[in-house]
């Protein structure tokens, strides 16, 4: 059975694997969102012009799932590395965020709301 990856651990092998093909000098912030809105965009190719229906039922058919899959993975892929660069814990960035959101967009109805 393979066992979890873990945030670090994904961004440590990201990091090595650049390291052995000697791609540092190309990740840069500006050149790792770049890659990054690509990737994004090559989803969002997937899903352009399904209904909301199909979109629903994406993992229903095996080279569909595995297009999007990919993509996500490369989408994360990106992101882990900007975050690697930048000095940016990605978990407590979230984290934070959400807790501005709750705040910021209490849910209807909640008195006790932030």
């Amino acid at each position: 059975m393979t066992e979890h990856p873990d945030l670090a651990g994904l961004q440590r092998r990201l990091a090595e694997f650049a390291a052995a093909r000697n791609w540092q000098p190309y990740h840069t912030p500006k050149n790792l969102v770049a890659a990054l809105s690509v990737e994004a965009s090559e989803l969002v190719e997937i899903f352009q012009w399904l209904t909301p229906e199909e979109s629903a039922r994406v993992m229903d058919e095996p080279d569909t799932a595995h297009r999007v899959t990919d993509e996500v993975a490369d989408v994360l892929a990106y992101l882990l590395q900007l975050c690697e660069v930048l000095g940016i814990d990605p978990l407590t960035a979230l984290s934070a965020k959400i807790d501005r959101n709750e705040r910021r967009f209490p849910a209807p109805g909640r008195e006790d709301a932030p």
